[in-house]
């Protein structure tokens, strides 16, 4: 019988100087751990040097990715703040325009009471609103100018009272039903009020046009004072509004004095505030310090 071809390895010298060999390379490679591991252990600080030139080497490479991830979320950050510019925009120009007119609403109620205390030492009195309701319709349609109030005489809202929202004045009650009224609005052509610009004393009347718009009429004519931005604010002039609410900023001029927009958009305005008719002769009661004098 022939001899098989395959032999084991013991009968191969290549093979036996090959697994001797392993063995050899195995044996000092676990010679040299456990040498290596033993110096760690009794002198850690002896790797110092070969840990910071290892560290040193990735330094590049780990930059280059921190860099790469820093800036993936700044363009994805760039890429929604794009998108969300639009909306904050719009809003930080709501508060803006907010914030201008209850400045300058508060500059005219402290001028206004500077000249009313120095002359008759008036003390504040809390204007208490007698009803708050929600605007529940308009006339968009039509040539005047009216809006419909979810209150009425049941609520103790009669004609003439002074309609407000948060931002100035919408108008007056024109007529009052049990649980409704119809506000006379301030850009009906029927509309006129007595203003004064928000910071001195040029006064005028506004007076609306049918549209969005007011015709701010000078009542001193001469040198045109106004300049587009002017804040004009109730006078308390004629009765039923009280002095230093907004009403309308100018937009543009004329001979006699300018166009000016509403500060408070009915058409965005949701809830109103019906206060009590202002009376300036009954804030001046008698036996002020002013008629004491003039008495004597």
């Amino acid at each position: 019988m022939a001899p098989s071809g395959q032999r084991r390895s013991s009968y191969s010298k290549r093979a036996q100087y090959n697994l001797f060999t392993g063995y050899i390379v195995a044996g000092a490679g676990a010679l040299i751990g456990a040498v290596l591991l033993g110096v760690s252990l009794f002198q850690p600080d002896l790797f110092g040097g070969p840990r910071g030139a290892a560290q040193d080497a990735a330094t590049p490479a780990t930059e280059t990715v921190a860099a790469a991830r820093t800036g993936s979320k700044s363009l994805w950050d760039s890429i929604s703040g794009y998108y969300r510019a639009g909306s904050k925009n719009a809003e930080l120009k709501r508060e803006m325009e907010l914030a201008r007119i209850r400045l300058a609403e508060a500059e005219a109620l402290r001028q206004e009471n500077v000249r009313l205390k120095g002359l008759l030492e008036l003390q504040d009195k809390d204007r208490t609103p007698v009803a708050v309701a929600r605007l529940v319709g308009s006339t968009a349609s039509s040539t005047r100018r009216f809006a419909y109030l979810g209150a009425g005489s049941d609520d103790g809202v009669t004609v003439g009272m002074p309609v407000r929202s948060p931002r100035g004045v919408v108008g007056r009650i024109l007529e009052t039903g049990n649980s409704s009224s119809r506000v006379l609005l301030l850009t009906d052509s029927e509309s006129v009020l007595p203003v004064r610009r928000a910071g001195d004393e040029t006064v005028a009347f506004a007076e609306g046009r049918g549209d969005s718009l007011l015709r701010i009429k000078l009542i001193n004519l001469g040198i045109n004072p106004l300049q587009p931005g002017d804040l004009f604010v109730t006078s308390g002039a004629g009765g039923y509004y009280p002095p230093g609410i907004a009403v309308a900023i100018v937009t543009e001029l004329a001979d006699d004095g300018g166009l000016a927009r509403i500060v408070s958009d009915p058409a965005a305005t949701d809830f109103v505030a019906v206060e009590p008719i202002f009376e300036p002769e009954a804030a001046i009661g008698a036996g002020t310090p002013v008629e004491e004098e003039l008495g004597d």
